[in-house]
């Protein structure tokens, strides 16, 4: 018997699981596997199995995914924690050609939990510090919860600023965004700006286009993660053309906690129904990213696995991957120069 012909999908997928890659749009606390769970309740006292937390993990609405993330980081309680979880994810990073990556960290949850943020932050810098000779560079993001409100997002802020010498980027908010309005974060915005920092916002993910509107012109946001909502209203994506603002779009991500089906007014939705392509080939910039790769059982790999299956071509998946490194907060040398290698490899690879 003959074997069976190789998919048509697989020679172009393996080519793309060759080209370096970035990744701008990957929380940390939703990196943790249910293993790595399972390890950290049992430190605690606890046993929960990896099919316990793989059940847990199991959403498909936003409000049962903010009660997954509350309860899996509940077991994030010291420096160390974070640690284990840091090492492991720059492995998985590095085993999908990720070479460049912003990670954001709940700074916001940390502080709820009273936690001492320097010292967790200087333990993942740590357990990552071996990946940057492997060829896996790592920015940090400092996320406040926006239902938490203004001042406890300052306090993040005010951290943030103070570690910005040690590897913090960018200042951004997540959460639920239709909790508060982003007119109460102006003053945080602002400050975080006047320390040095770039700016992010979750917005236009389970909120409407007005949601993206104002993280835009209120809160100064230089990326949008997520924005699928600007794909409801074409002036404001003529906005974000004109202005060059990238959206951080997370397939996956979108489908299991319900965001895409609430933007389309349904009950559920299918990948065939994303925008991305859409919105890529309107002439909108965006890239592709995991968001929180455990808690929605992907990686990096499969999300342009699901860009492939949205019928992209391999001139548009190297012009999504591209972004990942254009709308990254690099030096315009550093920039260059990861495209550049990109670029080369890309033809190499015969993907341009």
């Amino acid at each position: 018997m003959s074997s069976p012909r190789p998919s048509p999908v697989e020679p172009l997928a393996a080519r793309l699981a060759a080209l370096p890659k970035a990744e701008l749009h990957l929380h940390l606390e939703g990196a943790i596997e249910p293993s790595i769970v399972s390890e950290l309740a049992a430190r605690y006292g606890d046993s929960i199995s990896a099919a316990d937390v793989a059940a847990r993990y199991a959403t498909r609405d936003f409000s049962a995914f903010i009660e997954a993330y509350k309860w899996v980081t509940s077991y994030l309680r010291a420096p160390r924690d974070y640690a284990l979880l840091a090492q492991e994810t720059a492995e998985r990073l590095l085993a999908q050609n990720v070479v460049y990556a912003e990670i954001t960290l709940s700074a916001g949850v940390m502080l709820f939990r009273q936690q001492d943020v320097a010292a967790n932050f200087r333990a993942i810098r740590e357990a990552v510090r071996p990946f940057e000779p492997r060829g896996l560079r790592l920015q940090w993001v400092f996320d406040c919860v926006r239902q938490f409100g203004p001042a406890p997002a300052m306090q993040v802020a005010r951290i943030a600023v103070e570690l910005r010498d040690e590897g913090v980027i960018a200042f951004g908010i997540g959460g639920d965004e239709l909790a508060v309005p982003a007119a109460e974060f102006c003053g945080v915005f602002d400050f975080a700006a006047d320390g040095g920092l770039r700016r992010l916002a979750h917005a236009g993910e389970i909120g409407g286009p007005q949601s993206v509107r104002d993280a835009l012109d209120l809160l100064g946001a230089e990326r949008i993660g997520h924005g699928i909502a600007v794909a409801r209203d074409p002036a404001l994506a003529d906005i974000m053309r004109e202005r060059s603002v990238p959206l951080e779009i997370c397939p996956t991500s979108n489908l299991r906690t319900g965001a895409l089906a609430r933007q389309l007014g349904q009950a559920t939705a299918a990948l065939s129904d994303h925008p991305l392509p859409d919105l890529l080939r309107s002439g909108l910039p965006l890239s592709v990213s995991t968001d929180d790769p455990a808690m929605f059982e992907t990686d990096l790999l499969r999300e342009y696995g699901a860009l492939i299956q949205m019928g992209l071509t391999a001139r548009e998946l190297v012009q999504v991957a591209a972004a990942g490194f254009e709308g990254a907060f690099l030096p315009p040398a550093d920039k260059a120069a990861y495209l550049d290698t990109f670029h080369n490899r890309a033809a190499a690879l015969r993907l341009l």
